[in-house]
């Protein structure tokens, strides 16, 4: 039973909270250098993006690999990762790249289906909510022994590799970083300017923002410029992550005292009308409209709006990582990579999803997508750091997360936590009342 909850759980946690492989921004920006101008690469990059630091393969040897693409150049572009990738390794690696419908989230489905009838391919590219599914009946292959020996592994933060683990439910890690999306706060500077703040440093900063940021513009009497775009509806328990970890509590104890004032927060800005009346409704199309409308001074998402913003607003809008209080915490989007346990030659497949990770095939892929790199030289590069939206994702990397994954995570996310916060906001419970519901239905 519980294996078809897993199957249930990850099938649709898929369909619910995760996008495909790369994002649609376009935000503005000369091309990278190549990665071994980064000042920490190795001496040689060609030969250590072309050949594993762990030895690697002592013969020839063919991989499959299955991916998604979002549209047809981010294809495009990963055949010729794969392409340089098979010139180019010194090992005798061939990967033969296939891609594979996202159809929805159907692609796990379709992996898990292929891979439990022994077929499917070598490696994959991955989303975590997947994770559970596969462990459970022992589909992936365990990487730590070849993370321990590869000479790269703390080019990754070691953020990313818990992140990897809890998805997995283990102290075993079957999951490589690849690409992911970070959570930040946009904001109007020219906003910022006319009520003289400047960018919040703490989390009591933020709220004070919030506040200040609301106001009358025009004289009527009538509020015309919310301070927060607060997200209320589906999908907004990842910036709401956010409060609650800004007090100093956690998903594993929602109904702990940090926990539930981080919740009153939350309700606070609502019942003091800093966050439009809509709010308890409001959903992604509704907050980036609210922003772009300047009906809001600030609002949380990630790089995948940036394009958009900028066309709209030019240089007056720029963001800031979710500041740090008690606590830190803002929401990840993930792509990875895994490999299979029925791999024949893992060394190799290692070898290509490292290459993946921390050599060109991070480089030129993130700067493709538009999504945040995982390797740290490859952030250092001017392509991100001269990009102020990939700053403040880069800048939270070292503290993002994601929600559990649990059997009851789906119905918790669609329907438990819409349903009972906008309880909270409409007075209907208390902040307590609300989070011992949180915590109940999470972990029932």
């Amino acid at each position: 039973m519980k294996k078809l909850l897993a199957v249930l759980t990850a099938l649709t946690l898929s369909l619910t909270l995760s996008t495909g492989c790369g994002s649609n921004t376009k935000e503005e920006s000369a091309p990278g250098k190549d990665i071994a101008n980064a000042p920490s690469a190795n001496k040689d990059a060609a030969a250590a993006d072309a050949k594993s630091t762990n030895g690697g393969a002592s013969k020839e040897t063919t991989l499959t690999y299955w991916y998604w693409a979002d549209n047809s150049d981010y294809s495009q572009k990963m055949q010729e990762i794969v392409k340089e990738f098979n010139e180019i390794n010194q090992s005798g690696i061939t990967v033969k790249a296939e891609e594979q419908p996202w159809d929805g989230g159907a692609y796990s489905q379709n992996l898990f289906t292929a891979a439990m009838g022994g077929g499917g391919p070598d490696m994959a590219t991955w989303k975590l909510t997947a994770t559970p599914l596969f462990t459970a009946n022992n589909l992936l292959a365990e990487l730590d022994g070849y993370i321990e020996k590869w000479a790269d592994k703390d080019d990754i933060d070691a953020n990313l590799y818990q992140i990897m683990k809890k998805a997995g439910g283990s102290n075993k890690t079957y999951v490589m970083p690849w690409n992911t999306q970070v959570l930040y706060v946009y904001y109007r500077p020219s906003m910022f300017k006319e009520v003289g703040i400047e960018v919040p440093k703490t989390y009591e900063d933020f709220l004070m923002a919030c506040e200040k940021l609301t106001r009358d513009t025009d004289g009527d009497g009538k509020i015309d410029v919310y301070g927060f775009g607060m997200r209320g509806s589906k999908g907004g328990q990842e910036p709401w992550g956010s409060f609650i970890h800004g007090r100093g509590g956690n998903f594993e104890e929602m109904a702990s005292d940090q926990a539930i004032k981080g919740m009153e927060d939350f309700v606070q800005l609502y019942k003091k009308g800093y966050v439009p009346p809509t709010a308890p409704a409001d959903g992604f199309n509704e907050i980036i409209a609210n922003f772009k409308s300047g009906r809001t001074a600030m609002t949380i998402h990630h790089t995948g709006s940036s394009a958009g913003m900028v066309e709209t607003f030019g240089d007056d809008v720029a963001a800031f990582a979710f500041p740090k209080g008690e606590g830190q915490w803002t929401s990840m989007g993930d792509t990875e990579n895994v490999i299979f346990e029925k791999c024949k030659n893992k060394e190799a497949a290692f070898e290509f999803i490292s290459y993946m990770a921390a050599g060109k095939g991070q480089q030129v892929w993130c700067e493709t997508t538009g999504n945040v790199p995982v390797s740290k030289r490859v952030q250092a590069l001017p392509f991100f750091q001269d990009n102020k939206f990939m700053k403040a994702s880069i800048e939270g990397v070292s503290y993002a997360g994601i929600l559990p994954i649990l059997d009851t995570t789906t119905e918790w996310v669609s329907t438990i936590w819409p349903n009972t916060v906008a309880q909270a906001l409409s007075g209907d419970v208390s902040s307590k009342e609300a989070m011992e519901v949180l915590q109940k239905e999470l972990y029932k």
